[in-house]
């Protein structure tokens, strides 16, 4: 626990300050730096890096998708780089066949779902970043997971009693599930709370609470889908880069999630806008 908090204690600040006083491509390559390295931390861990160009293959496109949301051609850039990945596997798959380490279709898919739909899913929160008041607006997919996953984490080691999941999440009680949900929920309405007293923006509490509450939804649904991962592949984490968390997609795994459903409820139901005739 010591670790966990001493790694957020570093982090939180430091994604604060390339939210609020860095450059927003500065943001994107960040995002597409943790694009990267998930792919690569996804591959290498569950035991399908039969050929390393398929490795960089993967690494190299999972960047590139953040960046084409920074311009905002997320749709132009994720169907070309699907055709040059999806063209560059299926050439290794029909080199290597019927040779010692062949790729199967699964390596191939998993080299897609790293490549592509993680970052495509991350790439999210660059578009929202990019967004009027963006700065504001890209901390909720932020907050919703962090604390949620705080949350749950917490309730759980004081409070849990009753296993949830015990064969896809062990240490998942039911006790940690609600105080996730719960703790991920008030955590938007209070941050509603802040901005109404401290910005001139037009805010919607009760919008803020459905977006806590499909955050925090999302966000445990995205813990446990990286977590049947792990149990179907018999790993306990993901890497070792951040120590009390495991590896970057440890930290962002329900992420991948979060981020997604926050850009489609903003798309559809605004809940920080612009108040008329305000600077």
């Amino acid at each position: 626990m010591k670790n966990r908090i001493i790694v957020a204690a570093v982090c939180v600040p430091l994604l604060f300050v390339v939210v609020f006083f860095l450059p927003p491509y500065i943001f994107a390559g960040v995002v597409s730096l943790i694009s990267a390295i998930s792919a690569y931390e996804l591959i290498f861990s569950i035991g399908t890096k039969r050929n390393d160009r398929i490795t960089i293959y993967s690494v190299v496109s999972a960047a590139l998708i953040p960046v084409g949301a920074y311009f905002n051609i997320t749709e132009h850039v994720f169907l070309a780089v699907l055709l040059i990945l999806m063209f560059l596997l299926f050439t290794e798959a029909i080199l290597v066949f019927k040779k010692i380490k062949p790729l199967t279709l699964e390596h191939l898919l998993i080299g897609i779902f790293g490549g592509l739909i993680i970052p495509l899913m991350l790439s999210t929160l660059v578009s929202i970043r990019n967004q009027p008041e963006g700065r504001l607006i890209v901390l909720i997919p932020v907050i919703s997971a962090f604390i949620t996953d705080g949350g749950a984490y917490f309730t759980g080691v004081f409070l849990g009693k009753h296993k949830a999941f015990p064969r896809v999440s062990p240490n998942k009680t039911v006790e940690g599930c609600i105080g996730g949900l719960v703790a991920g929920t008030l955590a938007l309405v209070a941050y509603g709370v802040i901005l109404v007293y401290s910005t001139p923006l037009s805010i919607r509490l009760w919008a803020l609470f459905l977006y806590g509450l499909f955050g925090a939804v999302f966000t445990e649904l995205g813990d446990l889908a990286f977590s049947l991962i792990k149990r179907e592949y018999e790993i306990k984490d993901y890497g070792r880069l951040l120590p009390g968390h495991g590896g970057i997609l440890d930290r962002f795994d329900s992420m991948v999630f979060t981020a997604p459903v926050i850009y489609l409820l903003v798309a559809i139901l605004p809940a920080i806008t612009v108040l008329k005739g305000a600077s």
